[in-house]
């Protein structure tokens, strides 16, 4: 006899024909199991127990994790954090393990980790408003108490648009409205200090996509000089620096933190405000800091121009040239061993957010993220080298679909990138961020919302997002306050913390609606794939603007039906209060810069200027030589945002790149 799941070596007729019919048949059905299916079922048991046993031990990235397979409850029972299914048998057990496996594992339907992080709750500190200093104090009251430190960054409409603050009337308005003012490498160290962003438990998303690589050079370069200032310290070389730095600003003021640090704030990385690492150390010294640096800093860069074009309009650049920067920008990410900092988030949120159903927000963005894989791949580099650095950021809203978004997208992409780039498990795990609906928050019934982002967080944390930001309720008219922010990470805390079901981290699998429903929006979006496949793809797609004419009908659809009453809202065409709304409203408090913050960036700017003038012009016109030849645009970046401004650096490149203009 062979061991189970063994072919009979030699079935014969024998004695008896009909055991050599069984054989045959058995041998037949282990050919059509295949070897991928057979080995499947032979490691099941193992994980199985694996996964039932006290504990569980298991390894990422070579280092090795391990923990408590059960919580207790309050009447003592052994709540499973991994439910197991049940099989009947080995068809069972196979069509579950293709379909769905066990978190962790490939086709990683039920998430790309086998357990969650559970010292690291997925909530986004989002913050955004008004100077650096400012955000900065907002990110310390966010962070306060929490073990891991996860910034999120909105930036002012003149900084998503390159633009430097000025008094110019279109610019000086929006100087730190809706969103933080960063036109100079000052501001980004500003922005970010009293956090080490080089700590493993710290990680920042920037939400930014035209002048995406310049932000992010900024960043880069806060991040470094953070470590040189850590080495300084530790090295007891500061006075040393000190003499060099007051030899540099002989007669001059340098850039200062203007105001009270916050509570927590211990003054890191503001100590080399108007210099840089490189400046104060010798070459050596300093590169090795930097290669260090790169290696460890945590984080995300939006930077996805396509869905801009799409959906949500910032763009500046040219398409040719936004997209060579995206490539510019992971090449150098692969050439100097960026590994945990995502080089884009391929973005389905704004998308929906215009208009568009959760389907074709799923699918716009699968079609997107693919359209970037054949662009790198093009460009010469491999996929193994760059899919780990590529994230996704998508939106959850009421309707049913929105429950299985995660579930359908790992799915969908894990099945393409091994079976048709044959690429790596880490590259076949899709890693995204969630934001609750910000098209569902209203300002009728404005108390409404919290429930509304409740629900929605549940939907995405029972889907294992990899982190997630649920929105304040008054963001239906103004950027959050403390108090309505508060609320909105209470809202994940109290689910992670409190919420039993969620101590249960694969909650959505055997139910036999999810699994029906992830059928659905998968076979719906492959067939939305065939429709862009049909109009040449989606750079092909966009020229017609396929894409814009979908999510503006979906967003009628929706609109219609949300006025005519079909679509219930409650608050809003239901379940209306007997008076009036209108006196809530008019008393809300309303998040604005002032006028003295305005002054203050326009005024910092204009002294970063006179500092860096000597240099500035040089060190533009070789940013230009890069960009009109064949180098690294963002190499050059890294080195450019030491002494030019946002604004200058966006100016001197349209020159060469190009600026956007709609196709109409």
């Amino acid at each position: 006899m062979p061991r189970e799941l063994e072919r009979y070596g030699n079935v014969g007729d024998g004695p008896d024909p009909s055991l050599a019919t069984l054989r045959r048949s058995y041998n037949a059905a282990l050919d059509e199991v295949g070897g991928e299916g057979i080995e499947l079922l032979r490691a099941w048991p193992e994980r199985a127990r694996a996964a039932t046993g006290e504990h569980y031990v298991y390894q990422v990235r070579g280092q090795q994790l391990s923990g408590e397979n059960y919580t207790t409850s309050l009447s003592r029972q052994k709540i499973p954090k991994i439910a197991v299914p049940r099989m009947r048998d080995w068809g069972d057990t196979l069509a579950f393990l293709l379909a769905e496996n066990m978190p962790g594992s490939y086709p990683y339907t039920a998430g790309v980790y086998p357990y969650r992080r559970e010292e690291e709750d997925p909530i986004r500190m989002f913050a955004g408003e008004g100077t650096p200093e400012r955000t900065n104090c907002r990110f310390h009251y966010l962070a306060s108490g929490h073990e891991a430190t996860r910034l999120s960054t909105a930036f002012d409409s003149a900084t998503l648009y390159g633009e430097d603050p000025d008094e110019r009337p279109d610019i000086y308005g929006r100087i730190g409205n809706s969103g933080v003012s960063i036109a100079t490498l000052d501001d980004m160290k500003k922005l970010y200090s009293g956090f080490d962003l080089c700590a493993p438990n710290t990680s920042v998303s920037m939400t930014i996509n035209g002048p995406a690589p310049m932000i992010l050079a900024m960043f880069m370069n806060t991040a470094i000089d953070q470590r040189v200032e850590r080495y300084l310290s530790e090295s007891g070389r500061w006075p040393e620096a000190e003499r060099k730095i007051a030899a540099l600003y002989a007669g001059r003021q340098r850039p200062v933190y203007r105001g009270a640090l916050p509570e927590g704030h211990d003054g890191f990385g503001l100590r080399l405000l108007g210099v840089t690492g490189d400046q104060v150390l010798e070459r050596v010294t300093y590169e090795k800091i930097r290669a260090e640096a790169l290696a460890q800093v945590r984080g995300t860069v939006q930077a996805d121009i396509l869905k801009e074009d799409q959906a949500q309009n910032t763009c500046i650049f040219s398409t040719e040239f936004a997209l060579r920067m995206m490539g510019d920008v992971q090449a150098y990410f692969i050439d100097h061993g960026v590994r945990n900092f995502y080089s884009v988030s391929i973005s389905g949120y704004h998308i929906a957010e215009a208009g568009a159903n959760p389907v074709t927000q799923l699918a716009f963005t699968l079609a997107n993220g693919f359209t970037i894989v054949e662009y790198y791949l093009a460009r010469g580099m491999k996929v193994d080298d760059f899919a780990p650095n590529l994230s996704f950021f998508f939106s959850n809203g009421m309707d049913a679909e929105y429950a299985v978004i995660g579930r359908v997208a790992r799915r969908i992409w894990a099945r393409a990138m091994r079976d048709l780039y044959a690429a790596g498990p880490r590259s076949q795990m899709l890693k995204y961020h969630i934001q609750t609906s910000g098209r569902s928050l209203h300002a009728r019934e404005i108390q409404f919302n919290d429930i509304r982002t409740t629900l929605q967080a549940l939907y995405a944390l029972f889907d294992n997002c990899n982190s997630l930001h649920t929105n304040a309720y008054d963001e239906a008219i103004t950027t959050p306050t403390e108090e309505s922010v508060r609320r909105a990470v209470a809202i994940q805390l109290i689910i992670n913390r409190e919420l039993g079901l969620n101590k249960t981290q694969n909650p959505w699998q055997g139910s036999f609606a999810i699994e029906q429903l992830t059928d659905l929006v998968e076979e719906a979006v492959y067939q939305e794939f065939e429709r862009i496949a049909d109009r040449g793809g989606v750079l092909g797609a966009m020229e017609t603007m396929y894409q814009r004419g979908r999510i503006q009908e979906e967003s009628l659809y929706y609109e219609q039906k949300k006025h005519d009453g079909s679509l219930p809202i409650v608050g809003v065409n239901m379940f209306l209060p007997r008076k009036s709304t209108g006196e809530e409203l008019r008393n809300a408090e309303l998040t604005r810069s002032t006028e003295d913050e305005k002054q203050s960036q326009v005024i910092a700017l204009r002294a970063f200027r006179e500092r860096n003038g000597a240099a500035t012009a040089s060190v533009l016109e070789r940013l230009q030589r890069v960009a009109g030849g064949s180098g690294n645009v963002f190499g050059e970046l890294m080195e450019s945002v030491k002494v030019a401004s946002l604004g200058s650096i966006s100016h001197a490149l349209y020159e060469v790149g190009g600026q956007y203009r709609r196709n109409m």
